[in-house]
């Protein structure tokens, strides 16, 4: 017996001594949500799988009416990292939260099925920034996107005083956020249709947070926001109200908005976008 406790003891010595990093990751849960679109989510899937650091899990939550994805995920071979749950919901904002509430990791990302990791390195590079760091709360980084007949990357450092501006440069396929802030500060709003990501924050806009200054996400634009923009923003200007107040800023910016996203539909618009492109202004 004390032989055996000897040698229990060397081996914690050697164990505690050598830096096992490995054991103080965070771990990343990725949440993809999805309806009918079997290819989208299939490209989904591909970006993730390629990662150099894998998930600790990948939870699709599939609400589809019919059983093509259902029959694909189950027939298919599937990494071990991967559960998902197949069956009707109330919207965008219940699907989300089932996977938050399944979700058994540190850290959750929500990638809509359709969007894609921009590279195969962003989970490393995601986790590097938590694993450094244990104050930082979330992170948020720069975003792939197709806009006024181009492919652009957008996003800036997220500032608490511009939120009036809605999501302007914190995009929500970009954002990775500590489990505990949902227990702290709750899910999203079932009863928002659209603006349920833009709510959330600002619901979170005083905890700490770390900018990516690189593209971290590649954004599928045939989604709900993209085609339904002007009931979206109208949703989130609602929500600013909520906790905020009234703002003149805001007025202003929204109608400033409107016009630009009507602009943009043109051939003018998208000539204007890429002259402002060349000019290096994509993020103005």
């Amino acid at each position: 017996m004390a032989m055996l406790f000897s040698l229990e003891k060397t081996y914690w010595i050697w164990f505690t001594n050598n830096n096992f990093d490995f054991l103080k990751m965070n771990r990343i849960s990725v949440i993809s949500i999805c309806f009918n679109n079997l290819t989208e989510l299939k490209s989904t899937c591909d970006s993730i799988d390629a990662q150099t650091l894998k998930p600790y899990e990948h939870i699709i939550i599939d609400g589809s009416t019919n059983t093509e994805i259902k029959n694909y995920l189950e027939s298919s071979s599937q990494p071990s990292f991967r559960k998902w749950i197949c069956e009707r919901d109330n919207g965008i904002s219940d699907a989300f939260n089932k996977g938050i509430r399944k979700s058994t990791g540190d850290i959750v990302y929500l990638l809509n099925s359709g969007d894609k990791m921009y590279d195969n390195s962003v989970l490393e590079k995601v986790t590097t920034i938590f694993d450094k760091d244990p104050s930082v709360m979330w992170c948020h980084g720069k975003l792939s996107t197709f806009r006024g007949g181009l492919w652009v990357v957008i996003g800036k450092p997220f500032e608490k005083d511009k939120l009036y501006r809605g999501m302007r440069g914190t995009l929500h396929p970009t954002m990775y956020v500590r489990k505990e802030l949902y227990e702290k500060y709750g899910l999203f709003d079932a009863n928002l249709k659209m603006a349920m990501d833009y709510d959330f924050l600002c619901r979170i806009a005083d905890e700490k947070f770390v900018f990516i200054d690189y593209p971290v996400a590649t954004f599928d634009p045939s989604g709900i926001t993209s085609n339904k923009y002007l009931e979206s923003k109208k949703e989130a200007e609602a929500q600013y109200r909520k906790y905020f107040g009234w703002s003149l800023k805001q007025s202003l910016w929204g109608m400033r908005l409107a016009l630009l996203h009507i602009l943009l539909q043109s051939s003018l618009g998208k000539f204007l976008y890429r002259m402002k492109v060349k000019m290096g202004k994509e993020n103005a």
